[in-house]
């Protein structure tokens, strides 16, 4: 009797212990959720956090109230490192950097020291020339800097090791250019900086996200060689990508959403559900439109592969680059 009785004991504490899983689980979220924006109010990663914060709150796709917090500094580290210590109410959109800062050897952590649950939305990389310039084609632009790398000047910001300096390392390495050969000039102010160096004829090409000349390129102020897109894109269909002029490449620079580590499979199971329900909303496709950003979503175990697969390529580019001695 005495072993029937502690046997009756055993299941019944691990039923409430089952019981207490479960309980758990259907009562995620139990408290407000917080988006780590990395940077200061404005530009990409501010304006995700909250466009995912509106959209999961307008849509009621989350009964938790969603609250964006700004934690800048360090191209993401400070924000990242913050999220690390929370628990799985917080999140932070991230974007290549979180993998490029670590092989750069300028932060510890790496992808794998978060969960992923998303990859987002991408903007492409696009290299464009002044509406004057002798050169008609990417071709063309590269059979020059093959033959004299120093004869073009090629602007880029903020600064070396970002997605607009390594897309147009790789484009250089599959057309036979050593890397480290490339004239980069850099520009501190980023993207706008850029342009301007290019519309006074400072610099004979740039390399940029998508956005930062699409719209002078629509007006005839200079001219897109090429967009790093897997097909021609609407708007930009004089516009070849980098496949159609026989460069085998397709370069997203894409933003997406993480949580801290450990996070438990229902946790990222609810999370693949709102998030696959957001993008689906008519208001995220308009803002993809508006922002001149392509869906780009995969989910929490394809954002993992997707992860791996950019970590490998990145570490090839900045070897290449010259970046890391």
């Amino acid at each position: 009797m005495k072993k029937l009785g502690i046997l009756i004991l055993s299941v019944l504490l691990l039923a409430a212990c089952s019981s207490g899983k479960a309980s758990n689980s259907a009562d995620y979220p139990s408290k407000n959720i917080e988006i780590v924006a990395p940077a200061s109010p404005g530009g990409g990663w501010d304006l995700t956090a909250r466009s995912v914060q509106k959209i999961l709150k307008d849509n009621k796709l989350v009964k938790s109230n969603v609250n964006v917090i700004n934690k800048p500094g360090g191209g993401g580290e400070v924000g990242w490192n913050y999220l690390h210590s929370k628990d799985s109410h917080n999140l932070a959109v991230n974007s290549s950097l979180l993998l490029t800062n670590n092989l750069l050897g300028q932060s510890k952590l790496t992808h794998k020291d978060f969960t992923p649950l998303a990859t987002l939305a991408t903007e492409w990389q696009a290299i464009a020339v002044s509406v004057d310039s002798p050169y008609k084609s990417i071709n063309d632009l590269m059979e020059q800097i093959k033959k004299d790398p120093n004869s073009i000047k090629i602007g880029v910001g903020p600064g070396l090791g970002n997605d607009d300096h390594l897309a147009f390392v790789q484009v250089a390495d599959m057309k036979g250019i050593t890397p480290t050969d490339l004239n980069f000039l850099v520009y501190d102010g980023g993207g706008g900086d850029v342009v301007t160096a290019l519309m006074g004829n400072h610099v004979d090409a740039v390399t940029t996200s998508l956005s930062e000349v699409k719209d002078q390129h629509l007006a005839g102020k200079l001219r897109i060689l090429t967009v790093s897109s897997d097909k021609t894109l609407e708007e930009l269909e004089d516009v070849p990508t980098l496949q159609e002029e026989g460069i085998d490449m397709v370069f997203p620079h894409w933003r997406g959403i993480m949580g801290p580590p450990d996070m438990t499979e229902e946790e990222i199971k609810y999370w693949d559900e709102k998030l696959t329900e957001m993008v689906k909303t008519d208001e995220w496709k308009k803002l993809l439109e508006n922002n001149d950003w392509d869906d780009f979503y995969q989910n929490s175990e394809e954002t993992k592969a997707f992860f791996d697969e950019q970590e490998k390529l990145y570490k090839d580019l900045i070897n290449d680059s010259g970046l890391v001695k």
